[in-house]
Protein backbone atom coordinates (compact mmCIF):
# COMPACT_ATOMS: atom_id res chain seq x y z
CA UNK A 1 0.00 0.00 0.00
CA UNK A 2 1.35 3.75 -0.96
CA UNK A 3 2.55 5.71 2.10
CA UNK A 4 0.27 8.65 2.91
CA UNK A 5 3.55 11.05 2.71
CA UNK A 6 4.80 9.18 -0.20
CA UNK A 7 3.99 12.07 -3.10
CA UNK A 8 7.02 11.89 -5.84
CA UNK A 9 5.91 9.26 -8.08
CA UNK A 10 9.64 8.40 -9.16
CA UNK A 11 10.23 7.05 -5.37
CA UNK A 12 7.62 4.74 -5.95
CA UNK A 13 7.84 0.86 -6.03
CA UNK A 14 6.58 -0.92 -8.92
CA UNK A 15 3.73 -2.76 -6.77
CA UNK A 16 3.18 0.84 -5.16
CA UNK A 17 2.20 2.29 -8.79
CA UNK A 18 -0.34 -0.05 -9.90
CA UNK A 19 -1.86 0.25 -6.35
CA UNK A 20 -2.10 4.02 -7.22
CA UNK A 21 -3.13 3.63 -10.92
CA UNK A 22 -6.00 1.35 -9.31
CA UNK A 23 -7.08 3.83 -6.79
CA UNK A 24 -7.37 6.74 -9.50
CA UNK A 25 -4.49 8.50 -7.84
CA UNK A 26 -4.24 12.29 -9.79
CA UNK A 27 -0.95 12.72 -11.35
CA UNK A 28 0.65 16.45 -11.01
CA UNK A 29 3.22 17.41 -13.59
CA UNK A 30 5.09 20.73 -12.52
CA UNK A 31 6.68 22.31 -15.52
CA UNK A 32 9.22 25.32 -14.84
CA UNK A 33 12.37 27.13 -16.65
CA UNK A 34 15.89 27.69 -16.81
CA UNK A 35 15.27 31.58 -16.25
CA UNK A 36 16.65 34.77 -15.59
CA UNK A 37 14.94 35.89 -12.75
CA UNK A 38 17.72 39.86 -12.26
CA UNK A 39 20.09 39.56 -10.19
CA UNK A 40 18.67 38.34 -7.08
CA UNK A 41 16.80 35.28 -7.76
CA UNK A 42 17.80 31.99 -9.25
CA UNK A 43 17.27 30.74 -12.54
CA UNK A 44 15.33 27.70 -10.82
CA UNK A 45 12.87 30.27 -9.51
CA UNK A 46 9.87 28.69 -12.09
CA UNK A 47 10.83 25.19 -11.32
CA UNK A 48 11.03 25.36 -7.05
CA UNK A 49 7.46 27.18 -7.09
CA UNK A 50 5.34 24.94 -8.88
CA UNK A 51 7.10 22.02 -7.13
CA UNK A 52 7.04 23.35 -3.58
CA UNK A 53 3.19 23.81 -3.90
CA UNK A 54 2.42 21.18 -5.72
CA UNK A 55 4.15 18.71 -3.13
CA UNK A 56 1.67 20.72 -0.57
CA UNK A 57 -1.51 20.13 -2.73
CA UNK A 58 -0.57 16.08 -3.30
CA UNK A 59 -0.05 15.78 0.64
CA UNK A 60 -3.54 17.26 1.31
CA UNK A 61 -5.19 15.22 -1.65
CA UNK A 62 -3.14 11.93 -1.72
CA UNK A 63 -2.27 13.02 -5.04
CA UNK A 64 0.87 11.99 -6.70
CA UNK A 65 3.80 13.85 -8.61
CA UNK A 66 5.13 13.37 -11.64
CA UNK A 67 9.14 13.52 -12.36
CA UNK A 68 8.97 17.60 -12.92
CA UNK A 69 10.42 19.24 -16.54
CA UNK A 70 12.64 21.99 -15.41
CA UNK A 71 12.92 23.57 -19.53
CA UNK A 72 10.66 25.79 -20.73
CA UNK A 73 10.07 28.37 -23.46
CA UNK A 74 11.87 31.89 -22.94
CA UNK A 75 10.70 34.60 -25.63
CA UNK A 76 11.37 37.88 -23.65
CA UNK A 77 13.77 37.08 -21.20
CA UNK A 78 16.23 35.19 -23.62
CA UNK A 79 18.49 37.83 -24.52
CA UNK A 80 19.57 37.88 -20.78
CA UNK A 81 22.33 35.47 -19.32
CA UNK A 82 21.54 32.22 -18.11
CA UNK A 83 17.87 31.93 -19.83
CA UNK A 84 18.02 28.41 -21.54
CA UNK A 85 14.92 28.14 -24.23
CA UNK A 86 13.68 25.20 -25.48
CA UNK A 87 11.26 25.00 -28.73
CA UNK A 88 7.73 24.73 -28.71
CA UNK A 89 7.64 21.77 -30.28
CA UNK A 90 9.86 20.29 -27.96
CA UNK A 91 7.82 21.03 -25.23
CA UNK A 92 5.04 19.79 -26.70
CA UNK A 93 6.02 16.62 -27.69
CA UNK A 94 8.03 15.92 -24.10
CA UNK A 95 4.41 16.82 -22.89
CA UNK A 96 2.36 14.72 -24.83
CA UNK A 97 4.52 11.99 -24.50
CA UNK A 98 4.95 11.94 -20.85
CA UNK A 99 1.03 12.07 -20.18
CA UNK A 100 0.61 9.31 -22.61
CA UNK A 101 3.04 7.04 -21.15
CA UNK A 102 1.54 8.27 -17.41
CA UNK A 103 -1.90 6.57 -19.30
CA UNK A 104 -0.78 3.43 -20.61
CA UNK A 105 0.15 2.49 -16.81
CA UNK A 106 -3.39 3.20 -15.96
CA UNK A 107 -3.61 6.80 -14.63
CA UNK A 108 -6.67 9.03 -15.60
CA UNK A 109 -6.36 12.23 -13.82
CA UNK A 110 -3.65 15.03 -14.73
CA UNK A 111 -2.80 18.33 -13.80
CA UNK A 112 -0.27 20.14 -15.44
CA UNK A 113 1.14 23.02 -13.21
CA UNK A 114 3.55 25.24 -14.81
CA UNK A 115 5.60 27.93 -13.21
CA UNK A 116 6.59 29.78 -15.98
CA UNK A 117 3.57 31.53 -17.30
CA UNK A 118 4.70 32.65 -20.64
CA UNK A 119 2.35 32.35 -23.11
CA UNK A 120 4.11 30.08 -25.70
CA UNK A 121 4.83 27.81 -22.75
CA UNK A 122 1.00 27.62 -21.83
CA UNK A 123 -0.31 27.54 -25.45
CA UNK A 124 2.52 24.14 -25.62
CA UNK A 125 1.23 22.60 -22.34
CA UNK A 126 -2.44 22.47 -23.64
CA UNK A 127 -1.83 22.13 -27.42
CA UNK A 128 -0.76 18.53 -25.59
CA UNK A 129 -3.08 17.54 -23.57
CA UNK A 130 -6.13 18.62 -26.01
CA UNK A 131 -4.20 16.26 -28.47
CA UNK A 132 -4.35 13.55 -25.85
CA UNK A 133 -7.20 14.04 -25.15
CA UNK A 134 -8.71 13.88 -28.78
CA UNK A 135 -6.39 10.53 -29.26
CA UNK A 136 -8.60 9.04 -26.04
CA UNK A 137 -11.54 11.12 -27.08
CA UNK A 138 -14.46 8.19 -26.04
CA UNK A 139 -12.86 8.10 -22.32
CA UNK A 140 -12.89 11.49 -22.56
CA UNK A 141 -16.33 12.19 -23.43
CA UNK A 142 -17.03 9.75 -20.59
CA UNK A 143 -15.01 11.78 -18.29
CA UNK A 144 -12.50 8.95 -17.47
CA UNK A 145 -10.09 10.76 -18.79
CA UNK A 146 -9.70 14.11 -17.46
CA UNK A 147 -7.04 17.01 -17.51
CA UNK A 148 -6.35 20.65 -16.37
CA UNK A 149 -3.71 22.84 -17.51
CA UNK A 150 -2.92 25.74 -15.33
CA UNK A 151 -0.13 27.84 -14.04
CA UNK A 152 0.34 28.70 -10.25
CA UNK A 153 0.43 32.19 -11.33
CA UNK A 154 -3.53 32.37 -12.81
CA UNK A 155 -3.57 32.16 -8.82
CA UNK A 156 -0.89 34.50 -7.76
CA UNK A 157 -2.08 37.25 -9.68
CA UNK A 158 -5.47 37.29 -8.20
CA UNK A 159 -4.06 39.38 -5.46
CA UNK A 160 -2.47 42.02 -7.68
CA UNK A 161 -4.80 44.55 -7.05
CA UNK A 162 -6.21 44.00 -3.44
CA UNK A 163 -2.58 43.31 -1.97
CA UNK A 164 0.19 43.78 -4.23
CA UNK A 165 0.69 46.44 -7.15
CA UNK A 166 -1.52 45.84 -10.05
CA UNK A 167 1.53 45.82 -12.45
CA UNK A 168 4.26 43.61 -10.06
CA UNK A 169 5.44 40.70 -12.30
CA UNK A 170 8.84 39.08 -13.40
CA UNK A 171 10.73 38.92 -10.46
CA UNK A 172 9.05 41.17 -8.34
CA UNK A 173 7.06 41.27 -4.86
CA UNK A 174 5.61 38.04 -5.52
CA UNK A 175 7.66 36.07 -6.86
CA UNK A 176 10.65 37.08 -4.54
CA UNK A 177 8.41 36.22 -1.38
CA UNK A 178 7.39 33.56 -2.80
CA UNK A 179 11.03 32.24 -2.74
CA UNK A 180 11.97 33.92 -0.08
CA UNK A 181 9.28 31.80 1.60
CA UNK A 182 10.11 28.40 -0.05
CA UNK A 183 13.87 28.50 -0.11
CA UNK A 184 15.82 31.56 1.19
CA UNK A 185 18.68 30.35 0.62
CA UNK A 186 18.99 31.02 -3.04
CA UNK A 187 18.15 34.86 -2.88
CA UNK A 188 21.15 37.03 -3.45
CA UNK A 189 20.20 40.57 -2.26
CA UNK A 190 16.93 42.65 -2.85
CA UNK A 191 16.93 43.75 -6.30
CA UNK A 192 16.16 46.92 -7.81
CA UNK A 193 12.01 48.32 -8.39
CA UNK A 194 11.21 48.21 -12.23
CA UNK A 195 7.92 49.60 -13.13
CA UNK A 196 8.55 50.53 -16.59
CA UNK A 197 5.34 50.57 -18.91
CA UNK A 198 5.84 47.75 -21.50
CA UNK A 199 4.53 47.95 -25.18
CA UNK A 200 0.73 46.47 -25.39
CA UNK A 201 1.12 45.26 -28.78
CA UNK A 202 4.44 45.36 -30.23
CA UNK A 203 6.94 42.24 -30.64
CA UNK A 204 10.51 42.99 -28.90
CA UNK A 205 12.96 41.76 -29.56
CA UNK A 206 15.76 43.09 -27.05
CA UNK A 207 13.94 43.95 -24.18
CA UNK A 208 16.73 44.94 -21.96
CA UNK A 209 15.87 48.52 -22.36
CA UNK A 210 12.61 47.89 -20.85
CA UNK A 211 13.71 45.37 -18.25
CA UNK A 212 17.18 46.68 -17.55
CA UNK A 213 17.53 43.92 -14.64
CA UNK A 214 14.94 41.64 -15.94
CA UNK A 215 12.43 42.27 -13.85
CA UNK A 216 9.34 44.13 -13.46
CA UNK A 217 8.06 45.09 -9.91
CA UNK A 218 9.37 45.47 -6.86
CA UNK A 219 11.39 42.93 -4.81
CA UNK A 220 12.75 45.33 -2.20
CA UNK A 221 9.79 44.86 -0.25
CA UNK A 222 9.09 41.50 -0.77
CA UNK A 223 9.07 39.29 2.44
CA UNK A 224 8.82 35.39 3.50
CA UNK A 225 5.89 35.49 5.01
CA UNK A 226 4.34 37.78 2.27
CA UNK A 227 5.46 34.56 0.35
CA UNK A 228 3.71 32.64 2.64
CA UNK A 229 0.67 34.19 2.24
CA UNK A 230 0.62 33.75 -1.55
CA UNK A 231 2.05 29.88 -1.42
CA UNK A 232 -1.25 29.25 1.18
CA UNK A 233 -3.45 30.51 -1.24
CA UNK A 234 -1.79 29.10 -4.33
CA UNK A 235 -1.87 25.69 -2.56
CA UNK A 236 -5.57 25.85 -1.54
CA UNK A 237 -6.72 26.78 -4.79
CA UNK A 238 -5.06 23.53 -6.30
CA UNK A 239 -6.46 21.46 -3.62
CA UNK A 240 -9.90 22.70 -5.24
CA UNK A 241 -8.50 22.22 -8.93
CA UNK A 242 -7.61 18.61 -7.61
CA UNK A 243 -10.98 17.62 -5.80
CA UNK A 244 -13.01 18.56 -8.58
CA UNK A 245 -10.54 16.03 -11.01
CA UNK A 246 -11.10 13.28 -8.23
CA UNK A 247 -14.98 13.03 -9.27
Amino acid sequence: MVSENAVWFAELTMKEVKEAAEANKVIILPVGSVEEHGFHLPLCTDSVQPEYVAAEAAKKTDSLIAPPLKYGICTATRIFPGTISISFQSLYRITREIIEEFIRNGFKRFLILSGHADEEQMAALRLAAHRVMWKHREEAEKRKLRIMVCSDYDFAYELRGKYFDEKDGHGGTIETSRVMAIKPNLIKGKGRKNFQKLPKFEVIVDSRELLPEGIRGDPTVASAEKGKFINDYIIGELVKLIEELKK
